[in-house]
């Protein structure tokens, strides 16, 4: 028998199964790559939430959680996966400036936002009143990071890529069990697939869509993540990844002329060279109402666990709830109220 099914292999489904393999628990992965969030994200890890200059829920601690489990991550798979760049918040105007400058000042902040203002260089961006700096910054390559790891586990047969099927799965005293597969728990990390989850589509995941361009680029020989009204990542070799766009009423992961638009024209308010764009992506964000994960344990069956509700920053929230989701089921550590699904289970359970 063994310690664990995991359905899904997002960034959440990756970091619960590490979490496994190094404390020695046995596993096996459930997943058909419906869902696309991990697989277009766009990988920053940034403590900051650059529209209003305030600290991102509990950053600090989650970076420094992320921070070496990408680098052990890369020693495994033997492949780049941390990618160091700085983060420049474009400023429009000398009241931005002053934000800026007076969240400098706060307490957290001030460890990741430069004081200094730094001048545009680029002549292909226009920005008249410089640019703020976020330190200790970075871009995850989220999609090399499923390719390879999906690749780890199947080299260990241990990743079937199928689609679940609730119609094979039972529920006993002692254990579930699923097809030909028995294991002590089954956590259900499948992004916003959890609309479909008979056991846990109560819980109000929302999901927000979004979407990317990639772009090529030549004259633009930037080699910072810009942040305006839409972000810009540089990926190398003259090509830059653009977004993103929030929706929350189209539920599906085609990608749309209207949103293609919409970036587009964000960004040649900014942008003064020509470009080519090469890609363009969709995926379904797993967001929650309160912008909190859904983590935790079935209120009707033990065995039964969720990881979800990362939104659209997976790569710096997954290592972190994936260990309390672990201490929890594995040694009866409670979850932080600020991410047990029990503050949305009660309400729904007492109707």
């Amino acid at each position: 028998m063994l310690d664990y099914l995991v359905v899904g292999l997002g960034l959440a489904g990756i970091a619960f199964c590490e979490k496994l393999e190094k404390e020695g628990r046995s596993f096996n992965v459930i997943s058909d790559d419906s869902q696309q969030a991990s697989l277009v994200a766009g990988g920053l890890y940034n403590p900051v939430i650059l529209k209003r200059f305030t600290m991102a829920w509990n950053a600090r601690g989650q970076m420094d959680l992320a921070i070496p489990f990408y680098a052990d991550l890369e020693r495994k798979l033997n492949i780049k996966l941390d990618y160091k760049l700085r983060v420049l918040r474009r400023f429009t105007s000398i009241e931005e400036q002053n934000s800026w400058f007076g969240a400098a000042d706060s307490p957290g902040l001030d460890y990741f936002l430069s004081t200094t203002i730094l001048k545009n260089n680029n002549a292909n961006i226009d920005d008249p009143f410089g640019f703020g700096e976020v330190k200790y910054t970075g871009r995850i390559d989220t999609n090399a990071l499923l390719i390879a790891y999906a690749k780890s586990l199947m080299k260990n047969d241990v990743l079937s890529k199928e689609s679940f099927d609730y119609g094979s799965f039972e529920v006993l005293e002692n254990y579930v069990s699923y097809k030909s597969i028995r294991a002590r728990h089954i956590v259900f990390a499948d992004g916003y697939g959890l609309k479909s989850n008979p056991f846990f589509k109560y819980l109000p995941l929302n999901g927000t869509k979004g979407e990317l361009l990639t772009i090529h680029a030549p004259e633009l020989k930037e080699n910072s993540v810009i942040k305006s009204s839409v972000f810009i990542i540089p990926l190398g070799e003259d090509i830059y990844r653009i977004g993103a766009t929030y929706k929350w009423k189209d539920k599906t992961n085609q990608p749309t002329i209207d949103s293609k638009n919409e970036l587009l024209t964000k960004l040649k308010t900014f942008l003064k060279c020509d470009f080519e764009v090469v890609k363009h992506v969709a995926g379904i964000r797993p967001t929650v109402v309160d912008r909190r994960p859904l983590v935790g344990q079935h209120p009707e069956n033990k065995r039964l666990h969720v990881l979800n509700g990362l939104g659209s920053r997976g790569v710096l929230i997954a290592p972190q709830v994936s260990n309390q989701l672990f201490n929890t089921i594995e040694l009866g550590v409670k979850l932080d109220p600020e991410i047990t699904i029990d503050r949305f289970t009660k309400k729904y359970y007492s109707n």
